[in-house]
């Protein structure tokens, strides 16, 4: 009998840190952690503020959103987490905030540029912004449709899941994924920071140029390059 215990510590771990790190206000966010042997993942339970959270309250859901264990409803996001560990199956945890500079970046529909070296040592690219959903997908299974337009655009630009780990939904918010819960959180506060930079860069310059090339890859490359060398 499988107890889930480990994801679900890692679950709770996971939506701690998102108002520890400024992430969110009051429920506005989530953040899961999968099993894959198992095939489920451990995400928030809906509408429960952080400061009532306990690893047990985690729900235990499958990869097509059924609820496998737990007495309360999952977080109402739960279905975007399932379409997007059933489809990558690289991931290992999902985070969704509504986080205000990435949200508004979001709610501008228009993708985050790179236009500095903090950028650049985590991505080569901007942080894309998927358009907003058509009017049938919303009207529809709106939580599980937002899954495939996170998946539909990174792939119509020619993206990577394993590579860029973040988008932002048009009108919506941002969501972050990792191969751990840890590093899809670590992801949702870089894409914050990294939003916040390239709002006050506009404010100050309003024609700032694109971060270039070389040291788009000089930058990246240290971190994560086959000769890579930041860190110990």
């Amino acid at each position: 009998m499988n107890n889930y215990q480990e994801i679900k510590e890692k679950a709770y771990q996971a939506n701690m840190l998102l108002p520890k790190l400024g992430l969110v206000l009051f429920t506005f966010g989530n953040a899961s952690a999968a099993d894959r042997s198992a095939g489920v993942f451990a995400i928030k339970p809906s509408g429960v503020p952080y400061e009532e959270l306990t690893a047990e309250k985690m729900v235990i859901v499958d990869f097509d959103g059924n609820t496998v264990e737990g007495t309360l409803r999952p977080s109402s996001d739960t279905k975007t987490h399932a379409v997007l560990y059933k489809h990558w199956e690289d991931i290992g945890g999902i985070v969704h905030t509504h986080s205000t500079y990435g949200t508004a970046w979001a709610q501008s529909q228009r993708a985050i540029p790179i236009y500095g070296t903090t950028h650049a040592d985590h991505l080569t690219t901007d942080i894309p912004c998927a358009p907003p959903m058509q009017d049938d997908m919303i009207s529809g299974n709106y939580e599980y449709e937002t899954g495939f337009q996170i998946m539909n655009h990174l792939k119509a630009a020619g993206l990577s899941y394993q590579e860029v780990e973040m988008i932002l939904v048009g009108n919506h918010a941002p969501f972050t994924w990792g191969k751990t819960a840890e590093k899809a959180v670590y992801n949702s506060a870089v894409l914050e920071e990294v939003a916040r930079m390239a709002l006050l860069t506009e404010q100050i310059r309003n024609d700032v140029p694109r971060l270039k090339n070389s040291l788009i890859k000089k930058h990246y490359e240290r971190k994560h390059g086959a000769d890579s060398y930041y860190g110990q």
